[in-house]
């Protein structure tokens, strides 16, 4: 064989200990970039029935043996929206195989959260980081790399595109992928959850949410303990229209992820809307102990978001049965928290929200006049306008109802402040919000004020929009719904009729609330429709069958059955 020229050696040998030097200091470069990423790490803490059980995710993977049984935990915690601790198992999975491509990928989707608040700047900022990072790894499957430029529609230029284009982008970004792997189940949850997410809320023929479950329910019986199948669907069918094609999901999810707060919370959507009061009053019992358990065990500051939002359905649900004196306890309790955490909407829309629904709920007007923001908290009320909204319209609502003019004019105001300052931003479904309490509130005072046909003309008006428009997940539903203070309008001008029919439809859109099935009975009987009467009164009866009858509707009703049945 013929020697190699010993000059040749010598320069292969320095090109090669300069190649690994190089590689080497990338990789140190790569390492000390990754550190600079305030990505959440440490050991998760989540309570539940069940400590420890997310539910069942396989997710077919490239990176390294060992990492993948955290990754499908990961993956699983990010199905119920856990997202701070699936980050933090999304690192353990980057510290033990730093060329994990999905890992940083599930770090970018830990910080979407597409069915919540809007990223903020930090976690757009860290998504934007991780993505790149990310992206400057050799992936050996073409299927992550497709996975990871998904996530990444949503992040790139978030800082000149809109959050609703970016979320556009991701929805097809991930039909593509559903297409491209059909045999990828994976694909087709996170091309469902996409679709919900994109889905304009002023369609009323349900086409992108049709279309997701469709997705979730081909795969539902044969992955009846995946997470994410069971969570998505309740979200799609989270509609007056669709909400019965949600139970099975909302009856299953609950033990799906037993350790989840919000695993335990998500099911009283679906039983909100169908007015199926003790499941829920169930499920947010449930949740509220998990979500505190979560915050004593994390050594979290203060009470967690989720507790908070639990309470407010829980509350909702014990006044539509009646059961005034727990949800005071609620109330009560609320007043006493002083530190949340994390601070965001759902925090503040509980805290206005509890208050507003006692008052109006038991109308008492008197008290909803006197309404104020919580004094006790110390919390950054002028960063939430749409939140002190529904505040502001039960004081107008009350001050109107007790004659204190002054007093509905100034609330007034506050609500057209809120309404321009949210304009302003561009947050129009919110302004569209307090536009409908803003006509309502301007109804009621021009009705007491003997301006009876502007005032049919402005409550008809914001009944109208608020058909068209749904509600806020943050919410189980309106303080007082539009169209219900339509029918109270009417039967307080004496027509009971058009009172009947007014309750009637609008308990198609909020079913089993407590004062449309006593407005309904009474304008049956003020009407002389006895037999309707005596239907709206057992329904209202079945309800709150064995409490303490407090509310003078009921002891009414009882009064009334005793004598016609």
């Amino acid at each position: 064989m013929k020697s190699r020229n010993p000059l040749y050696i010598l320069l292969m040998f320095l090109f090669l200990v300069t190649g690994c030097g190089q590689k080497e200091r990338n990789r140190t470069q790569f390492l000390q970039e990754l550190q600079s990423i305030d990505i959440r790490r440490g050991e998760i803490t989540l309570c539940g029935s069940e400590q420890g059980s997310f539910g069942k995710v396989s997710f077919g993977l490239s990176c390294a043996e060992k990492v993948r049984a955290d990754f499908n935990l990961a993956t699983a915690l990010l199905h119920s929206f856990e997202y701070p601790e699936a980050e933090k198992v999304f690192a353990k999975v980057i510290d033990a195989d730093p060329e994990c491509v999905m890992a940083y990928w599930g770090v970018a989707m830990s910080n979407f959260h597409p069915l919540w608040a809007q990223p903020a700047k930090e976690e757009l900022v860290k998504g934007e980081k991780t993505l790149a990072l990310a992206r400057s790894l050799k992936s050996t499957s073409q299927r992550e790399s497709d996975y990871l430029e998904a996530i990444g529609a949503f992040y790139d230029h978030w800082d000149s595109l809109d959050h609703a284009t970016r979320v556009s982008k991701f929805e097809h970004a991930t039909e593509a992928i559903y297409r491209k792997y059909p045999d990828d189940k994976e694909a087709a949850i996170f091309y469902a959850l996409a679709l919900r997410a994109a889905s304009d809320p002023a369609d009323k023929t349900f086409a992108k949410q049709r279309k997701a479950g469709e997705i979730l329910n081909a795969l539902f019986t044969a992955e009846p303990d995946h997470p994410g199948i069971a969570h998505y669907l309740i979200h799609t069918y989270d509609y007056p229209e669709l909400a019965t094609l949600g139970l099975p999901a909302a009856r299953k999810y609950a033990s799906i992820a037993a350790a989840s707060a919000h695993a335990q919370h998500m099911p009283s959507h679906i039983f909100t809307r169908l007015g199926l009061w003790n499941e829920s009053i169930q499920s947010n019992l449930n949740s509220i102990s998990a979500a505190r358990c979560y915050a004593e065990n994390s050594g979290l500051k203060g009470h967690w978001d989720e507790e908070l939002h639990g309470i407010d359905y829980l509350v909702y649900a014990y006044l539509q049965q009646g059961r005034d004196d727990l949800a005071k306890e609620q109330l009560d309790y609320l007043g006493t928290i002083d530190l949340v955490s994390p601070v965001n909407g759902k925090d503040a829309y509980t805290m206005a929200a509890v208050p507003v629904r006692y008052a109006l709920e038991r109308k008492d007007w008197k008290a909803a006049a006197a309404l104020e923001l919580p004094s006790s908290q110390n919390f950054p009320w002028d960063n939430f306008p749409w939140e002190k909204a529904v505040l502001s319209f039960g004081k107008a609502l009350g001050a109107a109802h007790v004659h204190q003019q002054d007093a509905a004019v100034q609330a007034l105001h506050a609500l057209e402040d809120s309404y321009k300052r949210l304009a302003e931003k561009g947050k129009m479904y919110e302004a569209n919000q307090v536009l409908i309490q803003m006509k309502a509130s301007q109804a009621w005072m021009k009705f007491f004020e003997g301006h009876k046909e502007e005032a049919f003309q402005l409550m008809t008006e914001a009944a109208t929009l608020e058909d068209a428009t749904e509600k806020h997940p943050v919410t189980p539903g309106e303080v007082l719904p539009a169209r219900e203070l339509l029918a109270d309008m009417y039967f307080e001008s004496g027509d009971y009729i058009k009172a009947l029919a007014t309750y009637e439809e609008d308990l198609k859109r909020h079913a089993g609330r407590f004062n449309g099935l006593y407005g309904a009975a009474q304008a049956a009987q003020k009407s002389g429709n006895i037999l309707k009467a005596v239907q709206y009164y057992r329904e209202l009866v079945a309800m709150a069958p064995s409490y303490d009858h407090k509310r003078a509707a009921l002891l009414y009703t009882e009064a009334f059955l005793k004598k016609h049945v």
